[in-house]
């Protein structure tokens, strides 16, 4: 079959490859600062939902439950096409595609990323902030010295866990016109009625997006591990 593996070499090479990596940019464009605002977030509320004060408490528990219990998609909608709807001053508010995207992404990635640092946060021993107030601390001094880098540890497997997710729902931006990844794909494959070869090769992108972004995580687990402490490797 010489005839097709050429042509498929030539389609490849003068049109999909070419599409797919603006594709790509326009992806890390929404990713990056995803993950960031959703890193943000979700330690702030992740420490606020364990020390903060009950009503500040109660706020966190909310947001949480919203954005963890309504889909993604209904959220990439609300930002993008409800927005302009509700009127502050007079005036909708109106989000290009990409700032809508990442705002939808963050907010719901820095849902989930809250619990993880809430469940590592939880997981330290009351003991130790004790025994740091004996030595003349503060409590927030305790919190954030002596808590807070233990407990991003044992919370940076589920946070990178989120991130991974976050890549493939990426995705769901092509669904209000961004052209990343999966949006440049479905109009190639549109233009050119060659549905295998495009998916397949997009499927292969994002393959290499996760390994890479996986391995990038365990250099960082390994980074701020402890010899001897809460790392276990077969």
């Amino acid at each position: 079959m010489p005839g097709v593996s050429t042509t498929y070499l030539e389609f490849l090479r003068a049109e999909l490859v070419p599409g797919l990596m603006e594709g790509l940019w326009t992806s890390l464009v929404v990713i990056a600062p995803s993950a960031l605002l959703g890193a943000l977030i979700g330690a702030s509320v992740g420490v606020l939902r364990v020390y903060g004060p009950r009503p500040v408490r109660r706020c966190a528990e909310v947001y949480v439950s919203l954005f963890r219990g309504t889909p993604l998609i209904v959220q990439v909608f609300f930002w993008y096409f409800a927005l302009p709807y509700i009127r502050i001053g007079g005036r909708g508010i109106v989000l290009d595609p990409v700032s809508a995207a990442i705002l939808a992404f963050g907010l719901c990635s820095g849902a989930y990323q809250s619990e993880y640092i809430r469940g590592g946060l939880m997981s330290i021993k009351q003991g130790q902030i004790r025994a740091a107030l004996a030595l003349g601390m503060t409590t927030r001094q305790a919190v954030t010295s002596v808590v807070l880098p233990q407990a991003f540890r044992r919370a940076l497997p589920g946070c990178g866990n989120e991130i991974i997710y976050l890549i493939k729902y990426s995705s769901l931006a092509s669904v209000i016109t961004v052209n990343e990844l999966t949006g440049m794909a479905t109009t190639i494959a549109r233009n050119s009625w060659r549905n295998i070869e495009v998916f397949c090769t997009l499927g292969a992108y994002y393959l290499v997006l996760v390994t890479l972004a996986t391995w990038l995580l365990h250099l960082l687990e390994d980074a701020m591990s402890v010899p001897g402490f809460e790392r276990h490797r077969s």
